[in-house]
């Protein structure tokens, strides 16, 4: 495998988001060297692009909205390893909820929960907006609670 390297990206405050997807979207249709796309939790204004190189890194970039530059030199790999290590969260998610979806193509959209598969840590929500009603299956991390089952709604 070719070695890589890690460039840190200043994004817009609040756009590290638009960034990531967007890159997503692009890298989808030519990856250019670039391996992966890393948007640490808590951290404003910059994401972390792994990268063969800077001109890689760099022609990626080009074009894409928020998109500040790339910080003159490389991160090494320990000084951002604490922001990438998995953490098993106990989501407190039930049937019946009211969910917000929060990432994804169903972003920003009410759904309630049908199931939950907490071995593969999915949830299957139906959208409340649509016409008819379909099962999504969405990642547990990929939802926020907005009522109870049994909360009025005032």
């Amino acid at each position: 495998m070719a070695e890589t390297h890690i460039f840190g990206l200043r994004t817009a405050a609040n756009r590290e988001d638009q960034v990531v997807d967007y890159l997503i979207s692009k890298l989808k249709k030519s990856p250019k060297g670039i391996f992966s796309v890393i948007r640490p939790h808590g951290m404003r204004g910059y994401i972390f692009v792994e990268a063969v190189s800077k001109a890689d890194a760099e022609s990626t970039l080009q074009g894409v909205p928020y998109a500040r530059g790339l910080l003159p030199s490389e991160i090494p790999y320990p000084e951002i390893e604490h922001m990438l290590e998995q953490v098993k969260v106990e989501m407190n998610v039930h049937k019946n909820d009211i969910v917000e979806i929060i990432s994804g193509p169903f972003k920003r959209e009410n759904a309630k929960v049908m199931r939950i598969n907490k071995q593969k840590e999915e949830i299957v929500v139906e959208l409340l907006e649509s016409a008819v009603p379909i099962p999504i299956t969405v990642k547990m991390d990929a939802v926020k609670v907005i009522r109870r089952e049994g909360e009025s709604e005032d």
